[in-house]
């Protein structure tokens, strides 16, 4: 679902990302993580399509990002560290606008289910920069998923999150992995990665130290 083949990003005279290779097949949940500079924003910025890569190529469920961005952008989900909503729209308006921009017929249903799921319920007319950052992290996800993405992204999930939205979250990001979606959690804890991911992959400036399984990686640590 995620093919990464060769992926630089360079600013001016700065390699953000050298030489990174990787992929995530459907089903699995990628742990990214390393310190700040790492690349992992940068990274996962650029299989959004919203930073075009220096060298290389990304693919999203078959297509490549730079060269079809449309059907590339149609397939995933990027919920980044800081949501940004639309401040006078109110909750339900997010999840219309979303279901119209991805044309989701019928949406009506799927989102009600995913207000009570976060629960949201009760916020559904109330306008964005009413809501607090854990409600907008939980709008921001609901509107990820209402089109059924293929490719999930998540950079720092967990902010503003109460435990219980922590939970929802993890049970969440499980039951789209199992319906067969590729999801890239980049996080700096590392209990999250342990408790949720299939696979991890570890950069340092720009470079990946280990791309395998949590298993692979808990052997290498004995």
């Amino acid at each position: 679902m995620i093919e990464v083949e060769h992926y630089e990003k360079n600013y001016r005279e700065t390699a953000a990302v050298r030489g990174l290779s990787f992929d995530v097949p459907a089903g699995a949940i990628l742990g990214l993580v390393g310190p700040n500079g790492a690349g992992k924003t940068t990274t996962l910025r650029a299989l959004a399509g919203i930073i075009p890569p220096s060298r290389g190529r990304l693919r999203i469920a078959g297509h490549d990002v730079v060269q079809e961005p449309t059907a590339a952008k149609s397939q995933l989900a990027f919920i980044p560290d800081e949501p940004q909503l639309f401040d006078v729209l109110t909750v339900w308006e997010h999840l219309e606008f979303t279901a119209s921009v991805y044309r989701v017929p019928a949406f009506e249903p799927h989102a009600e289910r995913f207000l009570t799921q976060f629960e949201l319920t009760e916020k559904r007319d109330t306008i964005a920069q009413e809501l607090s950052r854990g409600m907008r992290q939980k709008v921001a996800i609901c509107c990820a998923y209402l089109h059924q993405p293929q490719v999930i992204l998540f950079d720092e999930p967990l902010t503003g999150l109460d435990p219980r939205g922590i939970r929802t979250l993890k049970a969440s990001i499980r039951e789209r992995a199992e319906a067969g979606a590729a999801v890239i959690v980049s996080s700096h804890l590392l209990d999250l990665i342990d408790d949720l991911c299939s696979h991890l992959l570890i950069l340092h400036r720009g470079q990946s130290l280990f791309h395998g399984t949590i298993a692979e990686a808990k052997c290498r640590l004995k």
